[in-house]
């Protein structure tokens, strides 16, 4: 087995979005990335039950990723009141990530067709990361998803423009293959490799957003998967699986991605 298979493992993460992830985490000895807080109110009501049950989780794992909330929120929003609350929340994901020793935050674009233009999301996006980003630590790293793009180019662009090595994009595999239009999987993998810094793994056939195990589905994972190692030998991945995650953990030993 190769050198970037050896220590693939320590760059595998395993989303708690499945009931099983603690459990494979810790049998595989890779990381977790918590999605209990993609739910903003998660922060507020009930936090003391949500909080338990994510640091629970955190010690079947020695490495970490925080999932920021994200529903309804925009960092290009028109309205300033919804600005306002799209500002509280990811502080509020900020300060919890370093409560618990986290460096590395995945967050949505928020962008969201027909409500945007393009480009007055993209200066609109740039103009929120820099300044959220103005104060935070040198160790911190935020990755930025896309969700409804229909491809990379904004995020790239917005990446771009804020111009600082503690923003990358997160590419959602998933979402990808459901909203990409007149582009390839590959083209957007490799239009991505230079800003990438996460990637979500999940298959599906299209539609729905099935968050489907890597062999689920109609995009060829392994070729993939293989594509986005070569070309970017730091980014990190989560399986992003609903459900159960162990099968999938599975798969990536089958492949030689981590040693069985």
């Amino acid at each position: 087995m190769d050198q970037t298979e050896t220590n693939y493992r320590n760059r595998l993460y395993v989303s708690t979005v499945a009931e099983d992830a603690a459990a494979v985490a810790e049998a595989y000895h890779i990381g977790i990335e918590l999605a209990e807080f993609c739910t903003a109110a998660n922060m507020d009501d009930n936090f003391s039950e949500w909080d338990e049950k994510a640091r629970e989780k955190m010690k079947s794992a020695g490495h970490h990723i925080l999932h920021a909330p994200f529903n309804e929120l925009c960092p290009a929003a028109i309205d300033p009141l919804v600005l306002d609350i799209a500002k509280k929340r990811y502080k509020q994901a900020y300060d919890l990530a370093r409560s618990y020793r986290i460096s590395r935050m995945v967050v949505h674009s928020g962008y969201v067709p027909f409500v945007y233009f393009k480009e007055y999301f993209v200066t609109r996006s740039t103009q929120f990361w820099k300044e959220y980003l103005s104060d935070k630590p040198a160790d911190f790293m935020l990755m930025l998803e896309n969700v409804l793009e229909d491809s990379p180019d904004e995020l790239i662009s917005i990446v771009r423009g804020v111009n600082d090595p503690r923003l990358r994009l997160c590419l959602d595999m998933g979402h990808a293959n459901i909203t990409k239009n007149g582009i390839t999987m590959e083209d957007w993998i490799n239009n991505v490799l230079p800003y990438l810094g996460h990637v979500h793994v999940h298959n599906n056939f299209g539609w729905p957003d099935s968050h489907g195990a890597p062999e689920n589905g109609e995009m060829d994972m392994e070729a993939l998967l293989r594509l986005i190692i070569d070309g970017a030998p730091e980014a990190t991945l989560t399986l992003e699986i609903r459900d159960t995650c162990r099968s999938s953990v599975e798969w990536m030993a089958s492949k030689g991605f981590i040693e069985k």
